[in-house]
């Protein structure tokens, strides 16, 4: 790659998140869609893609450079966030869960994985570990309390008595 081409592949990154963090995703895919085809994206532009095909709301699509990036940074919790995110859309639990618990092997104390891993968990009606996560989100940044209650989520298991318990500790 010349050194033209990077400094295009760089400018057009930056356009990309720009336009994703003024929640402009259609224009951030436009622009990526100008650095040609998926397998030639760099990593970056690649996680680009997914990110901004997940603020779409296409899920599946968004799949594709997501499971790319994961083979190849497995360490970017980021990545797998996001892939847990697109699997619980399209209905698939069981790979969110798993998507989620690959990254906690590289930040087990971030508290947003326990918490979306929680949820993941609630879901799929295994409690036990639901609150074991949630817990761990809470010991991390007790600041995820505030947002149980509005988490729908949560709803298969908030009327269980060990969820209601967890509420009610004081940090």
């Amino acid at each position: 790659m010349t050194l033209r081409d990077q400094i295009r592949l760089k400018h057009v990154e930056r356009q990309a998140e720009g336009y994703l963090e003024l929640g402009m995703a259609q224009h951030a895919l436009d622009a990526l869609a100008r650095l040609g085809d998926e397998d030639k994206l760099s990593d970056h532009a690649s996680y680009l893609r997914g990110e901004t095909l997940r603020a779409l709301e296409r899920y599946e699509e968004a799949l594709v450079p997501l499971e790319r990036i994961a083979r190849a940074t497995p360490e970017d919790m980021h990545v797998w966030l996001a892939l847990g995110w697109c699997y619980k859309r399209i209905g698939r639990l069981d790979r969110a869960v798993r998507a989620v618990e690959q990254a906690l092997k590289f930040e087990p104390k971030e508290a947003i994985l326990h918490y979306n891993l929680a949820c993941y968990l609630s879901l799929a009606g295994d409690k036990g570990r639901a609150l074991r996560h949630l817990s761990k989100a809470f010991t991390f940044d007790p600041g995820y309390r505030g947002m149980v209650e509005s988490e729908p989520d949560f709803d298969p298991i908030r009327s269980d008595p060990g969820f209601q318990a967890l509420l009610s500790t004081v940090a």
